[in-house]
C-alpha cells in the first residue's frame, strides 16, 4: 500500500509541476480582470493642486486649506495682461474695457476688474478672482479656457492670461498629458534595448508584456492606497511609478532570464531549469527589491506632501514589478520553452569556447592594482562632485516648464512692464475677530503697497495684500516674513509664500530622510551579506555616485540644457533613488561574490568571478534603468527632466565605474575583511594561493 502511494505521488508531482505555470498565468489573467476597473480610476484621484505638493504643516498650506472652506471654496486668481510694444492705443484700452466687462458679466467675480497701467504705457493689467470653479480641476480648466477665449488680442495687441489660477491649469494640463507619452516612450525605449540585448525576435516581448501587466496592477494598488489611506497621488508620483515598474522590473527580468538561460544548459526540462534559476538569483532579486522599497518608504517621513505621497506610490511600483517578474515571467518562460530564445536556443549539455569577456578584462585590471584603481576612482568622483556648487539657484515659477505656456509668458510680460512693483497678491487668512486689526497691521508692514479685505466665513477672513516688490524677489520674500512675524494668529500664503515653504521644507526633509534611507539600506545589507564592512562600502559608493551626479548636473543644467533653476526637491529625491537603486546592483554583485566565497574561492577569485558572471547582466540592467529615467528628460516639466537626468547619469556611473572598478577593487584590496565580522572573514585552515582561476565553461546561448 505504501509503495503504491509512493509511486502514485512520484507520478503526480511532475504533472503538478507542468500545470503550475498554466495556473499562474490563469491567476494573473483573473487578477488583471479584477484590477482593471480600479486601475482606470487612478487618473480620477490624481491631484496636482498646490495644496497637494505643499508641506503638511506650513503656513501656506493652512491658507490653502482654509480657503477651501470659505464661501465659494477655493478662489481662482488670474491676471489679464494687455500689451503693445509701441504703447497701448485708446482703441486697445477700449478693447480691454469691453472684454473685462464681458468677463464680469459672464462669470461670478469677487470684484469688478480694475486696470492698472504700467508707467511706460505699454501694458494694462487686470486682476480677476472668482470662486465659481471651486476645487474641481476640470471646471477650473474650463473657466480659465473661457476667459482666454474672451480675452483676445490682434493687430499688434497681445493678451495673455496669467496668475496663480492660470499657472495651476497649465501645470495640470502638462501633468495630465504625461501618462500616455510617458508610458509609450518608456515602452518603446525598453523594447529597443531588450531587442538589442537578447537578439531574439520573441524573447524581448515576454518581459515587456509582464512589465505592462505589473504597471496595470500597480495603478490599481495605488488607487486603493489613495481610497483607503488617503495617500496623495500626483502626476509626478504616478509618472515615477511607471518608470520604476518598467525600469526595475526589466532589471529583475534580465537577471532571471540570464540565470535561466545558464541553467537550461544544465537541466533537460525547462521547469527544472527555472526552479534552479530562481533558487540561485531569487534571494538577490528579493533583497534588492526590498532594499529599493524600504528606501522609498522612508520618504513617508518627509513633511512635503508630494514627497511623502511618492514614497508608498513608488514602492508599490517596485513591489508589483517584483511580484510579476518572480511569478508571471517564470511561468510564461516555462510555458514557451526553449524556443523562446530562438534563433540562439540554449541546448541541454551544450558548452561554448572559453573567451575572455570585457568584464573579465576590466576586473583583471582592477585586480592587479586595486588600491591605485580605488584611489583614482575616488578622486574622480570627488572632483565631479565639486560641480554641484555650480547648480543654478532654486527654480522659480516662470521656469517650471521647458516650453512657455500662456501663464509663463504673462509673468514675463508683467515682470518687464512692472519691474519695481508686485503683480501677485499675498493671501492672508486672519481670525474674523482680528480681521480689522490684521488689515491695519498688514497695511503698516514694510514692503506692502496695499491690502484689502476679502471673503469671510467659518471664523476666518481673507485679506489680499499687494507687495511693492516683484514676485519671488528678495524684497517680496522679506515682506512675507515680516507679515508672518507681525500678524499673530494669522496665516500667510499665496504662490510666493508656497515656494518659500517648499524650499525650506525640502531642506529640512533632506536632513530627516537621508539618515533614515542610509540606516534602512544598511540594515538590509547587513542581514543579507552577514557583514558590516561590505554594506558600509556599498553605501559609501552610492553616496559618492549621488554627489558626482549632482556635480555633473551643475555643469550641464545651465550651460547645456538651459535650465534656469534647480527644483528644491531634486537633492532628496535623487538621493533616495540613487542610493536605493545603486545598492540594488551592489546586491547583485556582492551576493554572487558571497556565493563564490562560500564555494571555497579566495577573495580575489570570488570578486573577479562575480564581476565576470554578473557584469554583463548588471550593465544591461543599468542601461535599461538609465534609459527609462532618461525618458523623463523628454517631459515638459523642468523638475521631472532634472530628476531624470541626475538619476540616469548616476545609474550609468554606478554601473560602469563603481560596480565594475571601485567595488571590485575595494573587495580585492580588503580581501576577507570585506566580510567582517562574518564567518567568511576568517581564513579557512587549508587555503591555497588566492589566484584567479580560468572561467568555467558556460552554456551556449
Amino acid at each position: 500500500m505504501g509503495a503504491d502511494t509512493e509511486v502514485s505521488g512520484a507520478r503526480t508531482r511532475p504533472g503538478v509541476r507542468r500545470a503550475l505555470p498554466w495556473l499562474i498565468v490563469a491567476f494573473w489573467v483573473a487578477l488583471i480582470a479584477v484590477a482593471g476597473p480600479f486601475a482606470g480610476k487612478l487618473g480620477d484621484v490624481q491631484r496636482d493642486r498646490a495644496v497637494d505638493y505643499l508641506p503638511a504643516n506650513a503656513d501656506s498650506t493652512q491658507v490653502a486649506k482654509i480657503q477651501d472652506t470659505l464661501p465659494g471654496g477655493e478662489s481662482t486668481d488670474l491676471v489679464l495682461v494687455y500689451h503693445r510694444d509701441s504703447g497701448l492705443t485708446p482703441a486697445d484700452r477700449a478693447t480691454a474695457g469691453e472684454q473685462t466687462a464681458a468677463i464680469a458679466g459672464e462669470h461670478q467675480l469677487s470684484a469688478a476688474p480694475r486696470g492698472v497701467p504700467s508707467e511706460d504705457g505699454t501694458t494694462l493689467m487686470f486682476a480677476v478672482s472668482s470662486t465659481e470653479p471651486g476645487q474641481d480641476e476640470e471646471v477650473r480648466a474650463a473657466f480659465v479656457g473661457e476667459i482666454r477665449e474672451t480675452a483676445k488680442g490682434g493687430d499688434g495687441l497681445s493678451v495673455e492670461v496669467g496668475g496663480p489660477g492660470a499657472l495651476t491649469v497649465d501645470a495640470q494640463e502638462v501633468y495630465g498629458s504625461l501618462g500616455g507619452p510617458l508610458l509609450y516612450t518608456t515602452v518603446a525605449v525598453v523594447a529597443i534595448l531588450l531587442i538589442l540585448i537578447y537578439r531574439s525576435p520573441f524573447l524581448w516581448l515576454v518581459p515587456l508584456v509582464v512589465a505592462g501587466m505589473a504597471d496595470f496592477l500597480s495603478m490599481a494598488v495605488a488607487y486603493g492606497l489613495n481610497r483607503g489611506f488617503d495617500v496623495t497621488v500626483s502626476g509626478q508620483s504616478s509618472g515615477v511609478m511607471t518608470i520604476l515598474v518598467f525600469g526595475a522590473g526589466t532589471d529583475y527580468a534580465l537577471l532571471i532570464v540570464a540565470r535561466y538561460r545558464e541553467e537550461l544548459g544544465r537541466h533537460a526540462r525547462p521547469h527544472d531549469a527555472m526552479a534552479a534559476a530562481l533558487r540561485g538569483c531569487g534571494p538577490a532579486v528579493l533583497a534588492s527589491s526590498g532594499t529599493v522599497a524600504a528606501g522609498l518608504l522612508c520618504l513617508m517621513a518627509a513633511d512635503l506632501n508630494s514627497s511623502r505621497g511618492m514614497g508608498p506610490v513608488a514602492a508599490v511600483g517596485v513591489l508589483c514589478a517584483l511580484f510579476a517578474m518572480t511569478t508571471l515571467l517564470p511561468a510564461l518562460l516555462v510555458v514557451l520553452g526553449r524556443r523562446v530564445f530562438w534563433p540562439i536556443v540554449p541546448a541541454y549539455g551544450s558548452v561554448r569556447e572559453r573567451r575572455r569577456s570585457l568584464f573579465a578584462a576590466m576586473g583583471g585590471s582592477a585586480g592587479r592594482r586595486p588600491v591605485a584603481v580605488l584611489v583614482s576612482g575616488g578622486v574622480l568622483l570627488g572632483a565631479l562632485s565639486l560641480g554641484a556648487f555650480a547648480l543654478p539657484g532654486d527654480l522659480r515659477q516662470e521656469n517650471f516648464f521647458t516650453s512657455t505656456p500662456d501663464s509663463i509668458s504673462a509673468m514675463a510680460t508683467l515682470g518687464a512692464a512692472y519691474p519695481d512693483s508686485g503683480t501677485q497678491p499675498i493671501t492672508v487668512i486672519a481670525p474674523t475677530g482680528r480681521a480689522d486689526e490684521a488689515l491695519a497691521e498688514a497695511r503698516g508692514t514694510e514692503g506692502v503697497l496695499s491690502a484689502e479685505r476679502g471673503r469671510g466665513g467659518g471664523g476666518w477672513t481673507e485679506l489680499s495684500v499687494v507687495p511693492r516688490d516683484p514676485a519671488e524677489s528678495a524684497g517680496e520674500q522679506a515682506t512675507i516674513e515680516a507679515l508672518r512675524g507681525a500678524l499673530e494668529g494669522s496665516h500667510v500664503g499665496g504662490p510666493s509664500a508656497q515656494q518659500m515653504d517648499l524650499e525650506e521644507t525640502n531642506a529640512r526633509d533632506l536632513k530627516a530622510v537621508v539618515p533614515l534611507v542610509v540606516l534602512a539600506v544598511l540594515l538590509i545589507l547587513v542581514v543579507l551579506l552577514r557583514s558590516l564592512v561590505a554594506p558600509l562600502m556599498l553605501v559609501a559608493a552610492v553616496v559618492a555616485v549621488w554627489g558626482a551626479s549632482l556635480g555633473i548636473a551643475g555643469l550641464v543644467f545651465g550651460p547645456v540644457l538651459g535650465f534656469e533653476g534647480t527644483d528644491p526637491g531634486l537633492p532628496l529625491l535623487s538621493f533616495v533613488f540613487l542610493v536605493a537603486l545603486g545598492v540594488d546592483y551592489g546586491i547583485f554583485l556582492m551576493h554572487r561574490m558571497r556565493e563564490e566565497a562560500l564555494s571555497g574561492a579566495g577573495p580575489t577569485e570570488a570578486a573577479l568571478t562575480a564581476l565576470r558572471t554578473t557584469g554583463a547582466v548588471i550593465a544591461s540592467a543599468g542601461l535599461v534603468l538609465a534609459a527609462t529615467f532618461g525618458v523623463l528628460m523628454s517631459m515638459p516639466m523642468v523638475a521631472l527632466a532634472e530628476l531624470g537626468f541626475v538619476v540616469a547619469v548616476g545609474v550609468l556611473l554606478d554601473t560602469f565605474l563603481v560596480r565594475t572598478y571601485l567595488v571590485t577593487s575595494a573587495s580585492v584590496a580588503l580581501g576577507r575583511t570585506v566580510w567582517w565580522p562574518g564567518a567568511l572573514s576568517r581564513k579557512p585552515p587549508a587555503a591555497g594561493p588566492d589566484v584567479p582561476r580560468e572561467p568555467e565553461l558556460a552554456a551556449t546561448r
